[in-house]
């Protein structure tokens, strides 16, 4: 499993709330509890990259992670957009929750 830093994820969770063409609209923040599934996958290439990006960050950041596996969230992000695919008016976060951890394995699994 190969681990990096953390800190790549928070870069990623600054760039959303980084100016740019997304801050023309009306609504500057989003509650991530009332964020669906339709409003990542109306976003535009980047931007969802970003968005998936700051889900797995809140995430991981919640359960205290210090590094992440590159494979897993690769994994859980096909699992999660397949999901919203399948229901759009979901919960973007619940929806993520549901697809996986994408983060480090159990601390006693040997490296």
């Amino acid at each position: 499993m190969k681990a990096m830093p953390v800190g790549l994820t928070a870069l990623a969770a600054s760039l959303a709330v980084a100016p740019g063409p997304h801050s023309a609209r009306a609504q500057h923040e989003i509650a991530i509890d009332n964020y669906s599934c339709r409003e990542i996958l109306r976003e535009a290439g980047p931007e969802r990259d970003v968005a998936v990006a700051f889900l797995h960050g809140y995430i991981l950041g919640k359960a205290g992670a210090a590094t992440l596996d590159v494979e897993g969230l690769r994994k859980q992000t096909g699992i999660f957009i397949e999901r919203c695919l399948d229901n759009p008016q979901a919960s973007a976060l619940d929806s993520m929750v549901k697809s996986g951890t994408g983060g480090p394995g159990p601390a006693s699994s040997p490296k």
